[in-house]
């Protein structure tokens, strides 16, 4: 990407921006009005670049790249546009004829654009609960199954794993793009609830959608009952396992 020459992110290589170690000085803060997560969809570019570049090319960096964990959803955005350019193509398009389509997805999802018509890769995409839980399976199939090869062999044994250990949140790692458990499981973690969790030793998918009070559900206790959530069924499947009366 050109464009980032001369910025905080002439340096990070796609690996640092898969794991979110670019160093950049990203504020993801829900909460705070002025912070980058609520100020980038309000940003106009005065260079004639991408809105997403543009506002990420005025960032400073408080971490030399590989350093230090910070969580960037446009960072996201900015994987979104890599694989755009690399394929020349709408992500939508890609994701539809490589995953959409093939895995037999019940309903089309809409994605919101941004004003240079490219896709919130960040977020924003808009699918029934069923249809996350068909992409658990497509991860799982890909580890355990039989896979699809849209992907490089082993991709989810690095994507999956606590490449990260310290992330601000006890227990909770991250890989490439996924938040991920010590035990091999790992999740997509989005705000107000939504989640696919997968957990490929228990050959086990669970994807919910929510309407949390807070984005990232603290205030009412949202966020730890469903930690609680996942772990009750993790041990039911344990329980049954033990007993022999798993399938």
């Amino acid at each position: 990407m050109p464009e980032f020459g001369g910025t905080s992110y002439d340096g990070p290589t796609v690996e640092h921006i898969l794991k979110m170690t670019s160093g950049v000085a990203w504020v993801e803060d829900y909460g705070d009005p002025d912070s980058d997560v609520r100020s980038l969809n309000d940003h106009v570019p005065d260079d004639g670049i991408p809105q997403l570049i543009s506002y990420l090319s005025k960032i400073g960096r408080r971490a030399e790249p590989g350093e230090k964990f910070y969580y960037n959803s446009a960072e996201t955005g900015l994987i979104g546009l890599i694989v755009s350019r690399a394929v020349d193509r709408p992500l939508a398009d890609y994701l539809s004829e490589k995953i959409w389509k093939p895995y037999g997805m019940q309903h089309k999802a809409t994605w919101m654009i941004d004003p240079d018509g490219a896709e919130l890769a960040g977020c924003c995409i808009q699918a029934i609960p069923r249809d996350f839980a068909r992409f658990g399976l497509f991860v799982l199939d890909e580890m355990t199954g039989e896979p699809s090869g849209v992907l490089p062999d082993g991709w989810f044994d690095e994507a999956g794993a606590q490449l990260i250990k310290e992330t601000g949140d006890d227990g909770w790692g991250y890989g490439y793009q996924w938040w991920t458990f010590a035990d091999g499981s790992f999740t997509a973690d989005g705000v107000f609830g939504q989640a696919i969790f997968v957990d490929p030793n228990r050959n086990l998918v669970v994807a919910s959608n929510s309407s949390w009070a807070s984005p990232v559900g603290r205030d009412d206790g949202e966020f730890d009952q469903r930690d609680e959530f996942w772990a009750a069924v993790k041990a039911a499947i344990d329980r049954e396992e033990a007993s022999g009366d798993g399938s």
